[in-house]
């Protein structure tokens, strides 16, 4: 099933382009990674694709809803809350699962279910990330990068979306950590996501279509926070 699609996207403004001529189809259950330099505009591209962040060019539709993972000053952990009360205040806050989302799996719907029980093992299970080490006492502050990108993930599945898309995925981490996330990038792929992630450079074994972006040669101004409740500019939807 196509859960998004870009041809000829782009963003404009009145400092330059920000990225350019975009073209990315991503189904269910595929791992799509936006490759490029710093300030190549893979973070704004990300958050267009996810209906947070408009374009000036170019069509976009989407599928369904779509999750934010971590997008570093955006959507981050709360350094107050540990692990598992970021899960369990996520499950509270989105309540039961809308039966029109035909592609939420099994073990989300039962992570919602579980929340009073064990919220953390349950909503580990839903996506698919059974073996990840995170430990449910961590505050939000004491979490290294890679656990912030993979709590992240954990919290973007729990709406039940058709798409996931995580930024940066690989700053700050070493090789042993991207291996880590990477494939619990790829975990989510196989559960039925949508997962596009951006990241300097795709790590080597790992399975994803790679979108490079970013022309040295244009200035790219710097990007802009998103507005309040995303910018869906000639965007369209459909019902999952």
């Amino acid at each position: 099933m196509r859960i998004v699609e870009a041809s000829g996207l782009g963003l404009r403004t009145r400092r330059g382009w920000v990225y350019r001529d975009v073209d990315l189809s991503a189904d269910a259950g595929e791992l799509h990674a936006v490759t490029g330099p710093p300030g190549s505009g893979r973070t704004s591209l990300l958050l267009t694709l996810a209906g947070r962040f408009p374009h000036t060019e170019g069509e976009l539709t989407r599928r369904g809803p779509a999750a934010l993972g971590q997008v570093a000053g955006v959507h981050e952990p709360d350094p107050a809350l540990t692990v598992a009360e970021h899960i369990q205040e996520r499950l509270l806050l989105l309540g039961p699962v809308p039966r029109r989302r035909r592609l939420v799996p099994v073990a989300t719907v039962r992570a919602r279910r579980a929340y009073r029980r064990d919220a953390f093992a349950a909503a580990i299970a839903g996506a698919g990330l059974t073996d990840t080490p995170l430990d449910p006492h961590r505050y939000g502050r004491d979490l290294t990068p890679a656990e912030r990108q993979v709590l992240g993930l954990v919290l973007a599945s729990l709406s039940g979306p058709n798409l996931i898309v995580a930024d940066d995925v690989d700053a700050g981490s070493d090789a042993a950590e991207r291996d880590w996330i990477w494939a619990a990038l790829n975990r989510l792929a196989d559960h039925g996501y949508a997962v596009i992630a951006s990241a300097r450079a795709v790590q080597p074994g790992a399975t994803a279509v790679e979108h490079r972006i970013g022309d040295p040669t244009l200035p790219t101004p710097a990007l802009v926070a998103p507005r309040a409740g995303g910018d869906r500019h000639d965007t369209r939807e459909t019902a999952a």
